[in-house]
């Protein structure tokens, strides 16, 4: 039988669409993935203005209804509530960390599954999740291995935090250990410097599960997703920091830089569901990568599940502490 030239046409056609979808990278089969929003901060560490394009160039490839969102300025909390309320089975964030966090925070236990993209300066905790600081790797990898995972983590107060809060002076050594990790030792010297001359401006007084009121230079709450030293259900791990000089103080800003903090015997922990710390004056916190100042007190609790995030099982855990 002689095939006409549009039956011939027809078949390379239908050869064409499955040769097609059969070099598609394959979804994820942990969770059905229908329909997902990505938000894009251009603006943000290391996104850049290109990212929203590359993105969509990236979510092509996938059999996926996918839309991507660019932040405006002015705009962001219309755009990311009008995201939320889109109730996509995914929310994908390339943003720095405070915004992934907000956005997080946002959605919560019963929201979209959050995937959020390492698109920050420290990237804390899409470094937990995907163990990338590629972007474009960890949103494969969210799309071919995600999978739902409560994420645990904790709150400063009402500032919910995934990966860790540094509360006290040596909350500024923070900056320095980021930058000796990306090799701009110059900065990390500088960081270092303001550090060590904010050292010893005062110890804060705490309590963990209302135990006795004690002293530290400062405290570390860790959420179990990160930690080496808790489980899930522990709570957070609570470190304390002690020095007695300029030695020890030395001492434990190297560790923190370069080691294990808590091979360090001026570093004392505990797994706890709240606590409460105070100050005669005001404190320096860094949540989640990103530094602030609190009040003269704050108020720490264990949030068992944070939200879900589309993640792969487990979690890489790249930057566990």
């Amino acid at each position: 039988m002689t095939q006409t030239l549009d039956e011939t046409g027809a078949a390379e056609a239908a050869l064409l669409a499955v040769t097609e979808d059969a070099e598609r990278p394959t979804l994820t089969p942990h969770v059905a993935l229908k329909r997902i929003i990505m938000l894009v901060n251009p603006l943000s560490g290391s996104v850049g203005p290109r990212a929203a394009g590359e993105a969509e160039a990236i979510l092509a490839d996938y059999d996926v209804d996918a839309s991507v969102v660019a932040l405006e300025g002015g705009q962001f909390d219309t755009q990311i509530q009008d995201a939320l309320s889109a109730r996509p089975d995914a929310l994908l964030i390339l943003a720095g960390d405070g915004t992934a966090g907000t956005i997080a925070s946002r959605a919560g236990p019963d929201g979209p599954l959050i995937a959020p993209l390492p698109g920050g300066t420290m990237n804390m905790l899409p470094k937990a999740l995907y163990g990338t600081a590629d972007w474009k790797a960890a949103l494969r990898r969210a799309l071919e291995e995600g999978a739902p995972q409560a994420v645990s983590g904790g709150k400063v107060d009402d500032q919910e935090f995934y990966c860790a809060a540094i509360l006290g002076a040596p909350a500024l050594w923070a900056p320095a250990r980021e930058a000796v990790r990306t090799g701009k030792l110059k900065k990390a010297w500088n960081h270092a410097r303001v550090a060590m001359r904010r050292a010893f401006s005062g110890r804060i007084r705490y309590t963990l599960d209302g135990s006795a009121v004690r002293r530290a230079e400062a405290m570390v709450f860790i959420s179990p997703m990160i930690s080496r030293a808790v489980d899930d259900d522990a709570g957070l791990e609570a470190a304390a920091m002690n020095t007695a000089g300029a030695t020890e103080a030395f001492r434990l800003a190297a560790h923190a830089l370069f080691n294990d903090w808590r091979h360090d015997p001026a570093v004392t922990t505990k797994a706890t569901r709240r606590a409460m710390v105070r100050a005669r004056s005001r404190i320096p916190v860094v949540i989640d990568g990103e530094p602030s100042l609190l009040g003269h007190e704050a108020r720490i609790t264990f949030v068992p599940e944070a939200f879900r995030a589309l993640a792969p099982l487990p979690p890489a855990a790249g930057d566990s502490v």
